[in-house]
């Protein structure tokens, strides 16, 4: 499990837990019995020193988990699934390309084998072109603001440096599509969304998308349609370590993809230099008869070393880059997320503030503040789950990518170094 992170100081002048609630002073028999949270859900003291309570008894707490679904979440996103437990897999395959009077593009076969009782059928089998990924992961976006919805592969490139529609880049946008939809699958909540189900059954998905924007949840609705007037006092220690994290993550794996990008550019440059460097020597060997079988000794080294470096280039655009750029684009997303969390925490500061100011003796309870208060918690056990859940894909990913890397280098070197 990932180390829990150093507490980093606050982003605001005063903290959300320092702030008086206005209904603090309210009696507690005449509101009902308090609810009183699980111990395994208190945060350490040196975290919440301070604990406010709403009329009902509910801590003011902008770092506990308190939903039930989301503390059941997380307990399933610690949990390694393994293949004899998963009941949902899904495969991207087969590309094609389609030519028609107005525009060419390419469609992917994507495969579902499943035992859950949600889908009517064990096996579909549906075609998707890219924009319908695209329109999967808005819907989920929509429907599930509160977790980290993974990146898709970039939709356009620079014309003249790559032929959308070459075997190399439909093979790599082919895996990182396959990729995406696994993550979902892997995912407990994002694999139960309806929309994650009419993408992989549905025979024709056009027919869902002219519906327009289907309601949002709830959740979605309040997060869509906060206001931008509310300003975020300080954002808990716990976020803003990972906001951190995440600035420092996205600047350095962006440093590596750039030079990474640069050493495949000078290694296919002198790969061109090498192809016409080889031949100058078996040429010449003909000429001379003496030195014929060094010659072509030299030719036929430089020609291995060809191989080499263009087996080596290829397995660092197929293997590196992909996953270097999934995971920049990856920690864009959570910080899109961590955004929106910001967001609800700064609407619940904006109405606490706002109740303070009414100055009633006897106030009512305030609903909207405490369904703000839940959004708040929800945000925050979702977060935190998705975030683990990715710490925990992260390494091993890298894991996999720098020993295999390593891998290619050594083989490389092997094959060029003369015996």
């Amino acid at each position: 499990a990932a180390s829990a992170p150093k507490p980093l100081p606050s982003s605001g002048p005063k903290s959300l837990r320092e702030m008086p609630h206005p209904l603090a002073t309210s009696s507690s028999e005449e509101m009902g019995p308090a609810l009183t949270p699980s111990p395994d859900l208190l945060l350490p003291r040196s975290i919440a020193d301070k604990d406010l309570s709403l009329p009902n008894g509910t801590p003011v707490d902008t770092s506990s988990p308190a939903s039930s679904s989301s503390l059941l979440n997380r307990l399933q996103l610690d949990d390694d699934l393994d293949v004899e437990t998963r009941d949902l897999f899904v495969t991207v395959d087969d590309p094609k390309k389609h030519v028609c009077t107005m525009e060419t593009y390419i469609t992917y076969r994507v495969t579902t084998k499943t035992t859950r009782a949600e889908f009517d059928l064990p096996e579909y089998s549906v075609r998707r072109r890219y924009q319908d990924f695209d329109w999967l992961r808005n819907k989920l976006e929509e429907s599930q603001p509160t977790h980290l919805i993974p990146p898709l592969p970039e939709k356009f490139v620079v014309k003249g440096v790559v032929d959308r529609f070459s075997e190399e880049f439909v093979e790599t946008r082919r895996k990182a599509l396959d990729k995406f939809l696994k993550r979902i699958t892997d995912h407990p909540v994002l694999s139960f969304n309806e929309h994650f189900s009419i993408f992989l059954t549905a025979k024709d998905l056009n027919a869902y998308k002219k519906q327009g924007m289907a309601l949002l949840s709830k959740m979605g609705e309040s997060v869509k349609y906060v206001t931008g007037g509310y300003k975020l006092r300080s954002r808990p220690l716990e976020f803003a370590a990972i906001g951190d994290y995440l600035d420092t993550f996205s600047l350095k794996l962006g440093t590596i993809d750039r030079i990474a990008q640069r050493i495949i550019k000078e290694q296919l440059e002198y790969l061109v230099e090498l192809r016409e460097y080889g031949p100058v020597y078996s040429t010449w060997g003909g000429l001379e008869v003496e030195l014929s079988e060094p010659l072509e000794g030299v030719s036929a080294c430089i020609g291995n070393c060809c191989t080499a470096l263009e087996e080596l280039s290829e397995d660092m655009t197929e293997d590196f880059l992909p996953v270097l750029r999934e995971y920049i684009l990856y920690a864009e997303s959570m910080k899109n997320v961590l955004k929106k969390r910001d967001q609800v925490q700064a609407e619940y500061e904006a109405k606490l503030e706002a109740v303070a100011l009414k100055r009633e003796d006897r106030p009512k309870v305030p609903t909207d503040v405490e369904k703000c208060q839940d959004r708040v918690e929800c945000f925050n056990a979702d977060l935190k789950a998705d975030m683990e859940r990715w710490q925990n894909n992260k390494r091993q990913d890298f894991r996999q990518l720098l020993m295999g890397m390593a891998d290619k280098n050594i083989q490389y070197y092997e094959k060029v170094c003369i015996t």
